[in-house]
């Protein structure tokens, strides 16, 4: 898997994904059609069908959860705020990386326990011990990300930051470069910009693209292990089938046809569910009108965390799904609502 650890540790934090569009652009350049990035930084690329087909939109974000600079104290610290939702109890103590390669570590005023979902309370330290010293290396604005290098582990797992949505990416990419015969349907490819910030890349290239159809790939929260959410996806079960979430409701027999695809490959699969949070569907479903949309998921332990934990065969199982639904006919005249 060495294509997803190169993914995961690219620097991107939501509204600078710079290195990770060009690292892909580059990647799948050779296998599609057309490839183009739009005003809003979305790198989207298309595969055209054999014009029998529908017009279906594939999306995952290629930004990550971070932190910006909105203060420099006299001793040096630098007071941030959120880039997407921080999970901040796992940040104290860890480390984060500038844009411009300066390294910090995180720390937290009084208890990190008293701090939960409070940024507010958070400093970073880059080694400064003045306002002045520390404006020579980092600037009011400046974005920064974590730091968490790629681990293989036990029974064919892997840990690593940004997982949330490199994963998708890394599905994605495998999907382009595997589907060698041209399909039915054309095939637009999103690697989104600004997912952690409200879906907005997402929406922009909906609204361009299109789609009857609309697929996201992201990860969902693993619920085998204690966390303050109540659900069944677990890590290695199987890739996830979304059946709903607070952010949009899927096509129900669009999401019958996915699960279809599993039973007949024998791909192992999860019915997802989160109670909280959403993926690109969200907006994608109310764009140009309205889209049918379904969702494929994969279930990650830590999730918005510098060590956010995967299973290699959920990774495959979905890239396996992904390849055998788009390569079949989608009529919605003949699917049937049960």
């Amino acid at each position: 898997m060495e294509l997803l650890k190169q993914l995961t540790q690219l620097w991107g934090v939501a509204g600078r994904e710079d290195r990770v569009r060009d690292f892909i652009q580059k990647r799948i350049m050779p296998h599609v059609d057309r490839c183009y990035v739009d005003p809003l930084g979305n790198l989207i690329a298309v595969k055209h069908g054999n014009g029998k087909g529908k017009r279906i939109m594939l999306s995952a974000h290629m930004d990550e959860i971070g932190l910006q600079v909105i203060k420099i104290e006299g001793d040096g610290r630098l007071r941030v705020r959120a880039v997407g939702w921080v999970w901040t109890s796992s940040l104290y103590n860890s480390k984060v990386q500038f844009q411009n390669g300066i390294f910090g570590v995180v720390g937290c005023d009084g208890k990190i326990e008293e701090a939960k979902n409070d940024e507010n309370k958070l400093f970073i330290d880059i080694g400064c011990d003045s306002r002045e010293d520390a404006l020579n290396h980092v600037q009011i604005g400046d974005y920064c990300g974590f730091v968490g290098d790629y681990y293989e582990m036990c029974n064919g797992r892997a840990a690593a930051k940004s997982m949330d949505d490199r994963v998708g990416c890394y599905i994605m990419i495998k999907v382009i470069e595997t589907l060698q015969e041209v399909t039915d349907h054309e095939l637009h490819f999103v690697f989104s910009v600004q997912e952690e910030l409200g879906c907005r890349g997402a929406k922009v290239a909906a609204d361009q693209i299109k789609p009857e159809i609309g697929i996201a790939l992201d990860i969902t929260p693993d619920h085998y292990y204690p966390s303050d959410l109540i659900g069944e996806n677990t890590v290695g079960k199987g890739v996830g089938i979304k059946l709903g979430d607070p952010s949009a409701v899927v096509d129900q027999a669009l999401t019958q046809q996915l699960i279809r695809c599993c039973e007949t490959k024998e791909i192992p699969y999860q019915r997802d569910i989160m109670t909280r949070g959403g993926t690109d569907i969200s907006s994608i479903n109310r764009s140009s009108g309205g889209v049918r949309v379904v969702g494929i998921s994969v279930v990650t332990r830590n999730a918005h965390s510098q060590s956010a934990v995967i299973a290699h065969k959920d990774v495959d199982n979905a890239v396996t799904l992904l390849c055998t639904f788009v390569s079949e006919p989608i009529e919605f005249t003949d699917l049937v609502y049960k």
